[in-house]
């Protein structure tokens, strides 16, 4: 994370955690992510070479929340990734995917070069400012809307 940003300590503008995710949506990720435990596998790797090892395999599914390409710089030290090796990646891939990002006209216009379905969804950020980011998959229609 870059300096500031999201540091247990300090965070952002010295609000430590609370800078970035709040106390009970926390907690409750938390304790859902302990029920499943059993089921998923976190591993701190190149996420391009972690993609690239799995993408034949059909029961490899992906959640990809990458550095945003609007808030990058202020939030990470390690910001600038290679979108378009990002995008060409999860359309090789025989399993599923789900992509997080922000809601800019570049980023629709990738994931429809790619062939994905890209969705508006709504969000808050940490001034409770109401926003938008996309989910970005091969289908979507699984979204509350889409049916």
């Amino acid at each position: 994370m870059a300096t500031g940003a999201g540091l247990i300590k300090e965070g952002e503008n010295g609000r430590g955690l609370k800078s970035r995710w709040y106390p009970k949506t926390l907690a409750r990720r938390i304790r859902e992510i302990n029920r499943l435990k059993d089921r998923l596998t976190f591993v701190e790797v190149d996420g391009f070479k972690l993609i690239d090892e799995h993408k034949a395999d059909r029961d490899a599914v992906f959640y990809i929340d990458p550095p945003y390409t609007l808030a990058a710089r202020r939030l990470y030290a390690a910001w600038q990734i290679d979108h378009s090796k990002l995008f060409r990646l999860m359309s090789e891939c025989k399993g599923d995917f789900l992509m997080s990002y922000d809601n800019t006209e570049e980023v629709a216009k990738m994931a429809a070069k790619f062939g994905f379905q890209s969705r508006p969804i709504a969000m808050k950020n940490t001034h409770h400012a109401k926003m938008t980011e996309l989910l970005i998959g091969k289908n979507l229609d699984w979204l509350p809307g889409n049916r």
